[in-house]
């Protein structure tokens, strides 16, 4: 049986030490998180395309949320629009249905001319 060397005995201990301290200053939490098997998979395989793991990619995410305040992404709806566009839309589209900042009808020589003074 080889007996290591000193050096590789000190670095080993060195590691552990480090380790132990690092975990005693920022010791680690675990977290569960509940999705649906289809995000699962579909997020898995660009994540496995990039060289990330699961465990990896959402520490990345955590880490992001900490250093940005915030999200490190816009949030888009189902139609990908952001929730203020949406809101923009939905609000036009109220204002329009009570008459309010719409433009008079218009025949299609009429049309023409309005969009060429633009």
């Amino acid at each position: 049986m080889a007996i290591a060397d000193k050096s590789s005995i000190d670095i080993v201990t060195t590691l552990v030490y480090h380790s132990c301290i690092i975990t005693q200053l920022n010791p680690m939490a675990t977290i569960q998180v509940r999705i649906d098997e289809k995000t699962k998979r579909s997020a898995k395989k660009v994540l496995d395309r990039v060289g990330l793991d699961m465990s990896s990619a959402i520490k990345l995410y955590l880490k992001q949320i900490s250093i940005r305040k915030g999200l490190p992404f816009t949030v888009l709806t189902e139609n990908g629009l952001t929730p203020e566009e949406e809101e923009e839309i939905l609000r036009r589209e109220a204002e329009a249905e009570a008459g309010i900042n719409v433009s008079p009808a218009m025949d299609a020589d009429e049309a023409i001319e309005y969009l060429k003074k633009l």
